[in-house]
């Protein structure tokens, strides 16, 4: 039998006790010491969700097709549901630039594997993720929109976005070591980027001379997937899936990759 020409795999797996406790500590940590502890993993996404409808609802009175029988509420669902998908992205890309540097001390520890410090931001936010995900799926119930069996589907989803991330997290937190501007230049770039990822409306709002060129966008084909399973109760895109899983594991392997010849300067830059 062959080697299998992928290296990302193996380290992940050779480590995957340590990354889990890090990945728990990094969960802990953010509510260490407040008041609530871990109920703020349930009432920021809720709050989020509360201003979403008010604003929608009340205000711009607004309407998404897929949910045009539930008025207002329809529309902060939609938004919603793609904001949680998006928020994966933005918390893994901005918190990659500083990975390495904030953890300085462990670089000079050759046994420590510096390539979980990526899986552990992607393993976090994920799990940010989902607690928001069982605050819309609750709010669902509750306007009798859902949820939907398609929601199943939602981990397949979002594995080429997992990889994408953490193949962005690999190549970031290198080059972030060398170019300490690069935090605040994705700073603009991600708050950019959740304008034009469809969060606040449908690709097919915009038109139609727009829609082919913001779909080259990859979070919008995962917003979108997301919308269809979560919201629509819809399987996914077979092309989607067949297309974005292989697309992944290649970003996660040239990311990983460039990540280990990267890491031989660390020492001497920090």
């Amino acid at each position: 039998m062959g080697r299998c020409p992928l290296r990302f795999p193996g380290a992940l797996w050779r480590h995957r006790e340590l990354g889990w406790r890090l990945a728990e500590r990094e969960v802990v940590g953010r509510y260490r010491g407040s008041v609530l502890g871990w109920s703020w993993s349930f009432l920021t996404p809720l709050l989020m969700l509360a201003v979403y409808t008010f604003v929608f609802s009340e205000v711009f009175q607004s309407r998404w097709g897929t949910l045009e029988q539930a008025g207002p509420i329809g529309f902060a669902i939609n938004l919603f549901a793609g904001l949680i998908a998006f928020n994966i992205f933005a918390e893994t890309t901005t918190k990659a630039p500083s990975l390495i540097v904030e953890n300085a001390n462990l670089v000079t520890k050759v046994i420590f594997p510096l390539e979980i410090l990526a899986a552990v931001s992607v393993a976090s936010a994920c799990f940010h993720a989902l607690t928001s995900l069982v605050v819309l799926t609750l709010f669902q119930a509750l306007a009798r929109v859902g949820p939907h069996p398609s929601l199943l589907w939602l981990p397949l989803v979002w594995l080429p976005l997992a990889g994408g991330c953490l193949a962005l997290g690999w190549m970031v937190s290198a080059l972030g070591v060398f170019l300490r501007d690069l935090g605040q230049v994705l700073g603009v770039v991600v708050n950019l980027l959740m304008f034009l990822s469809a969060v606040f409306y449908p690709v097919s709002s915009l038109p139609p001379q727009w829609q082919p060129l913001i779909q080259l966008n990859p979070l919008v084909l995962v917003i979108e997937q997301t919308r269809q399973v979560a919201v629509a109760g819809q399987p996914p895109s077979p092309l989607y899936l067949g297309l974005g899983l292989p697309a992944a594991l290649l970003a996660c392997e040239c990311g990983y990759r460039l990540f280990q010849k990267s890491r031989r300067g660390f020492a001497d830059v920090l």
